[in-house]
């Protein structure tokens, strides 16, 4: 797929189908987050896949809260990680933060150049997914994200999500580029 067209199709996926996700497109998607770019190559990041349907039943009720209760029924949950001293540290901003969120990108432009749905998820309770997760000390939860394939999602709660969030809409670049100066 051209990337124009992948940037336009990969968008936020709630529901998704009862079809289990094949090992060779999640090897292929972790290959693409492996590939990214990182603080001095440091690759300061983990996944964890999950597929047990009890275990991201727990992530989606005691890892997220009733916000995300639709999350009980993905195929695949990833949730990424990053370790703070395999990455560095300029002007008050850690940069696991950066290397993690540009490989969760790869994760979810490959997915969806593969047909396969994904969310970002960044609200969450670090500690309750640590334990459900056995996540060691040194490593922070960053984000997850699940992935699947699409259900028809025309719903009221889609429509709704979309109205009060609006997130099909995108600003214009005259308001988001500055040339030369601001």
């Amino acid at each position: 797929m051209d990337f124009m067209d992948l940037a336009k199709e990969r968008k936020s996926v709630r529901k998704y189908s009862d079809k289990e996700v094949e090992d060779d497109k999640i090897d292929i998607i972790l290959e693409a987050a492996r590939l990214a770019p990182s603080w001095a190559n440091k690759q300061c990041w983990s996944y964890i896949v999950v597929r047990n349907k009890e275990t991201i039943a727990e992530i989606a009720t005691k890892g997220t809260g009733i916000f995300n209760s639709w999350l009980k029924k993905a195929p695949v949950v990833i949730v990424a990680c990053g370790n703070p001293k395999e990455s560095g540290s300029r002007n008050d901003m850690d940069y696991y933060l950066v290397d993690v969120g540009i490989s969760m990108e790869h994760i979810m432009l490959q997915a969806a150049d593969l047909g396969l749905g994904t969310c970002w998820i960044g609200w969450f309770d670090e500690k309750e997914m640590r334990r459900i997760l056995g996540i060691p000390e040194n490593l922070k939860v960053v984000a997850f994200t699940p992935i699947g394939y699409p259900a028809d999602d025309s719903g009221m709660r889609t429509r709704l999500t979309k109205f009060f969030a609006g997130s099909a809409k995108r600003k214009p670049l005259e308001e988001i580029v500055h040339k030369d100066k601001w």
